[in-house]
């Protein structure tokens, strides 16, 4: 079995990782587990424990979808939350033009379905996950913070794969190890 999740991984710009890094820096009173700044990716599937004879399958599909995508393009753009703002889950941002992107994710949802894998309903939400929430020591701190960076930005990226990844947990978090690329139709 191996941990497994597809995604498209366009490196931010310099400008992006500094605002990263001050958000990080001031939510330093908080428990949170930020996302490596190498591993920060935009997920497009995430299969879980997966059976190694199911990725040939998974790698066809993939192939597929790939070569039917033109290249994509957006830039990351505000702070969202997952969870309430009361008990915050997750803190991402988000891509703007984002619509590509959340049709992509749909495709390759109702494509798993029929080679078996089953898929939630909930409708695709792009973001960039930037950092899990442990817990807050003073909420009107936390939600002042998400506010005072809302402009947060990137340039625009172009992204031209999408990326079959093993996680591999360990104690010092996630390791991310390319199974394979599909570049999009040129």
């Amino acid at each position: 079995m191996k941990r497994l999740f597809t995604a498209i991984h366009p490196l931010p710009d310099p400008e992006f990782l500094i605002r990263f890094r001050e958000l990080r820096a001031a939510m330093r009173w908080h428990r949170m587990k930020w996302v490596e700044e190498e591993n920060l990716h935009i997920t497009i599937h995430f299969f879980g424990e997966t059976e190694e004879q199911k990725i040939p399958q998974i790698n066809d599909l993939l192939q597929s979808e790939a070569g039917s995508q033109t290249v994509v393009s957006f830039r990351y753009r505000g702070l969202g939350i997952f969870g309430s703002s009361y008990q915050p889950k997750v803190i991402w941002a988000g891509i703007e033009p984002y619509e590509e992107v959340s049709l992509m994710i749909s495709k390759v949802k109702e494509d798993l379905v029929q080679i078996g894998f089953s898929t939630d309903r909930q409708n695709p939400v792009p973001h960039l996950t930037l950092g899990r929430v442990r817990s807050i020591q003073d909420h009107r701190n936390f939600q002042n913070t998400i506010d005072r960076f809302q402009s947060i930005s990137s340039r625009e990226m172009i992204v031209r794969e999408l990326i079959l990844f093993e996680s591999i947990l360990s104690r010092s978090g996630p390791e991310y190890h390319v199974i394979q690329s599909f570049p999009f139709k040129q």
